[in-house]
């Protein structure tokens, strides 16, 4: 594992206030890791509002951009899984290529998008 990617159950359990994620977020923050928010999954968590802790959460966090290259890689992960699920694609497609451990609280899905693409996904359930 070189980093962390959350997903958007990760997001949710931030604006819940989920004491699990905000350790694991402050853990991350202490050994220097900046996780990755794919820009997909901040769209999905987005509701509106000010979103007080979302917004604590991505000031330590890097946003990545949805650019040409990972929009492509998404797609095609999504074709190989027979899923229509572009935001869960890109999540697992970006954590894949940085080794990163994914918060999240859909494990079943982002395990059989890895699986089509016969990689290995590193998981942690919130």
């Amino acid at each position: 594992m070189s980093g962390l990617t959350y997903d958007t159950g990760a997001l949710i359990a931030a604006e819940s206030n989920d004491r699990t994620l905000w350790a694991i977020h402050k853990r991350a923050l202490e050994r220097r890791i900046r996780p990755t928010i794919p820009a997909g999954v901040l769209a999905q968590g987005s509701r509106g509002g000010p979103q007080v802790n979302i917004s604590r959460l991505i000031d330590g966090c890097r946003v990545e951009d949805l650019n040409n290259v990972r929009a492509r890689a998404s797609g095609a992960a999504c074709v190989r899984a027979g899923t229509d699920d572009p935001i869960d694609a890109s999540v697992v497609v970006g954590a894949i290529s940085r080794r990163d451990l994914v918060i999240t609280s859909d494990p079943i899905d982002l395990r059989s998008i890895a699986d089509a693409l016969g990689r290995r996904i590193d998981l942690r359930i919130i």
